[in-house]
């Protein structure tokens, strides 16, 4: 316990799947945490259970990024964590991607991401370094085909955390900056799209153990304990790094049968 007492935290899109399992965590190893959403009631709920602060969020919104990270200085005096975990997913190949899927899905995650490290970033020197982490996902590493512009605003995600990295490093200002890259987890997004793509539904808000090994996918707490190593000081010396977390499934993806 206590990994992370005394640091300030911010997780979006935490009102349910990884970033609400995020939240707790860092919750309960000692951060006071600010949770963000645009889901005000189910945010406000997670925020309530754990002692932590809500803050209602589009995260592609510059201003609202302002406020946020200016209002948490402002009540704890300092900010040492941000996941930029808000993201949404929808289901649309090279020729159903529209226009508009195509800005909305960048926008939540690529906009926000670089608004999120652009206003944290400061406010982290300030409180003597800190931690930036951006989930980005499996996708971004082999691309998925019904996923176009999530595929594409991931790995850029992924770019963009390495040359946040490298800047930090070059002006040796404490910040450190990673992108995780979860596969397949029992999380809301993850259930719309096996529905999706196969009529696949779990039995209430989390598939049953056994369905879910069989399966092959992981739990939200799998993410949240690699989320709560960056945001600690054992993560110290880590910073640029892509980090997998998905039982080798990309691994085997990549090592599969070759040729024409």
């Amino acid at each position: 316990m206590g990994r992370v007492d005394g640091k300030v935290a911010i997780v979006t899109g935490a009102a349910s799947g990884l970033g609400a399992a995020d939240a707790r965590l860092l919750a309960a190893e000692g951060a006071q945490v600010v949770l963000t959403d645009v889901n005000v009631d189910a945010g406000k709920a997670i925020a309530g259970e754990i002692g932590a602060e809500f803050f209602e969020q589009d995260v592609s919104d510059e201003e609202v990024w302002k406020e946020l990270v200016a209002e948490t200085v402002d009540r704890f005096g300092r900010l040492d964590v941000l996941v930029n975990n808000a993201g949404i997913a929808v289901i649309a190949d090279i020729e159903r991607t529209t226009a508009e899927i195509w800005r909305r899905t960048l926008a939540v995650h690529l906009d926000a991401t670089f608004f999120g490290c652009h206003y944290a970033l400061p406010a982290m020197v300030a409180s003597g370094g800190g931690s930036l982490i951006n989930m980005s996902s499996t996708a971004a590493l082999v691309g998925i085909a019904p996923y176009l512009a999530y595929s594409a605003a991931k790995g850029g995600i992924r770019s963009m955390s390495k040359s946040i990295a490298a800047h930090c490093k070059s002006r040796r200002n404490g910040v450190r900056c990673n992108s995780v890259h979860p596969g397949s987890i029992d999380t809301p997004m993850v259930h719309a799209a096996l529905d999706g793509l196969g009529g696949l539904k779990p039995e209430g808000e989390r598939f049953p153990e056994e369905m879910r090994r069989a399966l092959g996918i992981g739990e939200p707490e799998d993410v949240a304990q690699l989320v709560l190593f960056l945001a600690s000081d054992e993560s110290k010396h880590i910073s640029g790094a892509e980090l997998v977390i998905d039982n080798a499934d990309t691994v085997a993806q990549l090592s599969g049968p070759g040729g024409n």
